[in-house]
């Protein structure tokens, strides 16, 4: 199975503001890591209508998957169902099943700023898999996401059947050594293995390793054969312990 490319987009003035703590982008780069799905763009973007379009529809035509996170409460600042219409030329309507939807869970207490919940862009699929409340909008390659993590966090967690891809396999070493003590064999480990994602993170302070080395592949045989090589190319006394 081929790489499957994604963008998040997450909209809010408070993100951009400090007013919130973004989690979502931490939670959906992690989770989709997982299912083999390559996170390549995370945006943050204000409520304002002509922003979310471009950004929208930029990456709809540049990732497999783009997510959006935020903007689809009942209040005057979310916007972002107008922002993913305008992105694709589609007009806002009132979907029949979501107004149906929320009648039957506000009974007797349904207002205006409640079906507003229901106004989604022309032509949506409705995506209701896994134990959530009301169903995941889908317009062309673009999930519509509300930004309260929970909220997030279990729709994401429903739609992963649909993400899933060839998974990366993982190697970590955790050195004692500096990375300008160790960036010459790291090179020469990618020189022998070009295709390998190699990181190297320091962490300052940390009473067991100075640098966490992780090797990353989609190919378990390569990833292997690499993560061998470098073990034979770092000084072993500066090697703290491997996963």
């Amino acid at each position: 199975m081929p790489d499957r490319t994604c963008a998040l987009v997450v909209i809010g003035n408070e993100i951009l503001s400090g007013k919130v703590q973004d989690s979502n982008a931490y939670f959906a780069a992690r989770e989709l890591r997982k299912l083999g799905v390559s996170l390549q763009r995370v945006t943050v973007v204000p409520d304002e209508v002509p922003r979310i379009a471009e950004e929208v529809a930029y990456c709809s035509a540049h990732f497999d998957i783009v997510i959006t996170s935020g903007g689809v409460g009942p209040t005057h600042d979310d916007l972002t169902m107008e922002g993913v219409a305008a992105a694709f030329g589609r007009r806002i309507v009132v979907h029949p099943d979501l107004e149906r939807l929320i009648r039957n869970h506000f009974v007797g207490r349904v207002n205006a700023a409640g079906l507003k919940m229901a106004e989604v862009p022309e032509g949506v699929i409705l995506n209701d898999e896994g134990d959530i409340r009301f169903p995941t909008v889908q317009i062309e390659n673009v999930y519509v996401l509300p930004g309260i993590p929970q909220l997030f966090e279990a729709k994401l967690n429903a739609l992963k059947p649909r993400f899933a891809s060839d998974p990366y396999y993982l190697r970590t070493i955790y050195t004692s050594a500096t990375e300008g003590a160790i960036a010459e064999h790291l090179n020469a480990c990618l020189v022998k293995f070009p295709e390998l994602m190699l990181g190297s993170y320091p962490r300052i302070g940390h009473p067991d390793y100075r640098v966490k080395l992780t090797l990353e592949s989609k190919d378990a045989e390569y990833l292997d054969r690499a993560f061998h090589h470098l073990l034979t190319l770092l000084p072993q006394d500066m090697v703290v312990k491997i996963e």
